[in-house]
């Protein structure tokens, strides 16, 4: 088993040892930039990613790699990690080169998080892109008596967790139209859930920015807990 970490400019460089059992990597996808942001896989990053790994060594004790590790999808050794967070995906657009690597990814054992994208319009974009990786596979919501949900601590609700900006003034949580938050997932035909989509919320600010003074602790609260339960179920099933 080899492991490397890099860049968006980056090609795929010499591997060297894996040296911790869970790596959160991020995936590197697409040319879509935000002016303010940057490219939109980077969005956060890597602050909520390293604060997010802080939080999971802390509290759960897993043997992590404490820094951020963002990977291209078409990457050869993509299969060796089998978590992977993916962001930003309301632009999404897979080459087909990416496709068939995800989708050998997650037919292999990998298991796919999807965070922060909002409203109908961003969702039509997803879920089109999401047929053409799974034609046959259809995108269903993710009871709360699942095992992701239970895997480390007890999730009873699937909460909306507002970007900096609206958690710190308190003012509306969603974005666009999209009001209501959802967990949905694609399944494989074990039913082991291979994709998990965070619709209408914003689970990496709660990571990002929990360290402000304003933004509400019931927030990241709640984002550390369930992006625990994610790695704890990536690791178990």
């Amino acid at each position: 088993m080899f492991a490397s970490t890099v860049s968006a400019n980056e090609g795929d460089p010499q591997p060297s040892p894996l040296e911790h059992e869970f790596y959160f990597s991020r995936a590197i996808y697409g040319t879509t930039t935000d002016e303010d942001f940057g490219p939109r896989w980077a969005v956060d990053y890597p602050k909520a990613d390293q604060q997010f790994l802080v939080a999971l060594e802390r509290l759960s004790g897993v043997d992590a790699f404490n820094n951020e590790h963002a990977l291209r999808l078409d990457i050869e050794r993509l299969h060796e990690f089998p978590f992977l967070y993916i962001f930003e995906v309301g632009s999404l657009t897979l080459s087909d080169k990416q496709r068939n690597a995800l989708r050998h990814y997650l037919n292999a054992g990998g298991f796919l998080v999807v965070d922060d994208f909002w409203g109908s319009w961003e969702w039509e974009n997803f879920q089109q892109q999401m047929r053409e990786l799974f034609p046959e596979r259809a995108i269903v919501d993710v009871p709360l008596d699942h095992p992701v949900f239970h895997a480390f601590y007890e999730i009873p609700a699937i909460v909306q967790v507002p970007n900096v900006y609206q958690g710190t003034t308190g003012g509306q949580t969603h974005e666009y139209d999209g009001v209501v938050p959802h967990a949905r997932g694609i399944f494989d035909d074990d039913a082991r859930l291979m994709v998990l989509i965070n619709w209408n919320t914003d689970l990496g600010d709660g990571w990002a920015w929990a360290d402000h003074p304003q933004y509400p602790l019931k927030y990241s609260t709640y984002a550390y807990e369930m992006g625990i339960n994610f790695v704890i179920y990536s690791m178990s099933y």
